[in-house]
């Protein structure tokens, strides 16, 4: 769809042509570089890189190199990085350099592979990696996760260029491999093997964006911590026997008295800088009793009236707390048999400042009365929060005023996971944030029928575009 079909679109369904502006200018970028970023985003789309034999990161990793390498961006400062055991899994890193090269540089995180999508799984007249647009949306597996940030960097660098900026500080953008699941994460190996190329003061990642309900925007999220991922194995045993001579104790009813107890137990209240801050920023939104519990959860942590209230909510329960639960099962050898093994996976999302050995350790206490052992499945990798500094907040904070007058940023953890954790570990603070709002009823990443506003899509793309200059520092050349 043009630019003339957009606008259109956004016209005949009720949005405003004009979006609120302040002395900055409008919401969305200039025509010739939405152009630009629907046409990479397009070619991106279409490129399947699953983690499976038609999935090939390293194409799409090609692709977007071209285009810089096409807007005249030096080939010594764009790098096709590919794992010599996994030709299938190449990385892009760029880099924009600035006039001190003494300054630490940003780097812009995104990944290019996306989760499998069978196309019998999605409507009839769409194809998961056939980029569509219907209806003011953009339709395909990864608008959403996580190309949209990729096509919007690699657009932003080329304008930038085309503008003559140029900033006090190298800007690196790295679009990886893996984060979706597979051998061979595109962070974890850049770590690894080409540290010096995405070594950074922070980064930018996805894991933030705006909260959008009912056409509403509520708040800009950046993220700045998330929950470490951990699975245990529930496991009870038993000599068995015949079926047809059944005794009390039988390892299914022992494995379910445990999952049972576990989904009974809640761990404790626990507060970080992080989620204090989200939690204060969501009171005002919220309001009424809830808002108070918000503030007295803060307050006091042990406040139980306050935690039980905010735990009737999934994503305020999570946001507290590490939490368990069940979501596989086996158990048995035959139907004419005793279970001499009954197994369960419990997937764990561990609180950042909980140690995975204590959690531990309360899960076996919840299993032990029932002769069930629990044993953690690898380990848990930490993911320290990133601080909030003014430095990153407040430029977020000033753009999104510009933008979207009166929505507040909230600092957030998440709940999942993102290659966020990898650069946490290495030292490089990291802050999910994107300026591409989403519906909070509507939300497609990973599922059928996956989709973005293009409403959305441009307004993120001119926010990261002024956000980036604004952290980078300089002028024109």
């Amino acid at each position: 769809m043009n630019r003339t079909k957009i606008w259109t679109w956004m016209a005949l369904s009720g949005a405003l042509l004009f979006m609120p502006v302040s002395a900055s200018g409008q919401t969305m970028p200039p025509d010739e570089y939405m152009d630009l970023a629907r046409d990479i985003f397009s070619e991106l789309i279409e490129i399947n890189t699953t983690n499976s034999e038609r999935g090939n990161n390293t194409a799409a990793a090609e692709a977007l190199a071209r285009h810089l390498l096409d807007a005249g961006f030096p080939a010594e400062d764009v790098h096709v990085l590919v794992p010599g055991d996994a030709p299938t899994k190449g990385n892009l890193v760029a880099r924009y350099r600035g006039r001190d090269s003494t300054l630490d540089p940003i780097l812009l995180l995104a990944h290019i592979d996306v989760v499998e999508a069978l196309p019998e799984d999605w409507s009839n007249d769409l194809d998961p990696f056939s980029f569509t647009e219907r209806d003011g949306y953009y339709y395909g597996r990864g608008v959403t996760d996580d190309k949209d940030e990729a096509a919007i960097y690699t657009a932003n660098f080329i304008r930038m260029r085309r503008e003559g900026f140029v900033p006090d500080r190298d800007i690196v953008v790295a679009l990886t491999a893996d984060e979706e699941g597979g051998p061979r994460n595109g962070v974890a190996f850049l770590l690894e093997e080409h540290r010096e190329l995405i070594d950074a003061a922070y980064a930018l990642n996805e894991g933030g964006g705006g909260m959008e309900k009912d056409g509403r925007k509520i708040s800009n999220n950046v993220q700045a911590a998330e929950k470490k991922f951990l699975n245990f194995t529930f496991r009870a045993t038993n000599p068995g026997g015949h079926s047809s001579l059944p005794v009390p104790k039988n390892a299914v009813y022992d494995l379910s008295g445990a999952l049972l107890a576990l989904q009974e137990y809640d761990f404790p209240v626990m507060m970080h800088e992080v989620t204090e801050a989200f939690f204060l920023g969501s009171a005002d939104l919220v309001g009424g009793p809830m808002g108070q519990a918000m503030r007295r959860i803060v307050n006091d942590p042990a406040d139980a009236e306050a935690a039980a209230m905010l735990s009737q909510e999934p994503g305020y329960n999570s946001r507290l707390r590490t939490t368990c639960v069940a979501t596989l099962l086996d158990g048995g050898h035959a139907s004419n048999a005793l279970p001499q093994l009954a197994e369960a996976n419990v997937n764990c999302r561990i609180f950042p400042t909980h140690d995975p050995e204590d959690v531990h350790a309360r899960l076996q206490e919840l299993a032990a009365p029932y002769d069930v052992a629990v044993e953690p499945a690898g380990n848990a990798t930490p993911s320290p929060p990133s601080p909030l500094t003014a430095e990153v907040l407040e430029p977020i904070e000033r753009i999104t005023e510009q933008m979207w007058p009166g929505v507040k940023v909230l600092p957030v953890m998440s709940t999942g996971a993102t290659d966020g954790l990898y650069l946490r570990n290495a030292g490089i603070p990291v802050y999910g944030v994107s300026g591409i709002f989403g519906d909070m009823d509507d939300t497609r990443a990973h599922g059928q029928d996956e989709r973005i506003l293009m409403e959305h899509f441009y307004e993120g793309q001119e926010f990261l575009y002024r956000l980036v200059k604004a952290l980078s520092g300089g002028g024109v050349a």
